[in-house]
């Protein structure tokens, strides 16, 4: 099962009648583009809890085309990595 967009914007208004649902959808993509600004600033981002999202430089590589068997140089990139609490380490890993 997952867990989209929609499913968390109808969760928290269900916590939070009080607020519109337009209110909490741009509470929601303001928050995801802060995150997504500070990862391409290079920065790191923390959230207290829950985990850590940071990026990593994946160097350049040489790799094979399964295809054609040739082989191509895959060029330097960033990735991005998510490491998380200990807490929610332990409640992924309860039984």
């Amino acid at each position: 099962m997952s867990v989209s967009k929609s499913d968390l914007i109808k969760k928290l208004s269900k916590i939070y009648p009080n607020l519109l649902k337009k209110d909490l959808l741009s509470f929601f993509d303001i928050f995801l583009e802060e995150i997504k600004t500070a990862l391409k600033n290079n920065e790191r981002v923390e959230i207290r809890g829950w985990g850590i999202f940071y990026h990593k430089i994946q160097k350049k590589r040489n790799s094979r085309n399964p295809k054609t068997g040739e082989i191509i140089l895959i060029p330097e990139k960033k990735v991005i990595n998510f490491k998380m609490s200990k807490e929610i380490f332990k409640r992924v890993n309860e039984k």
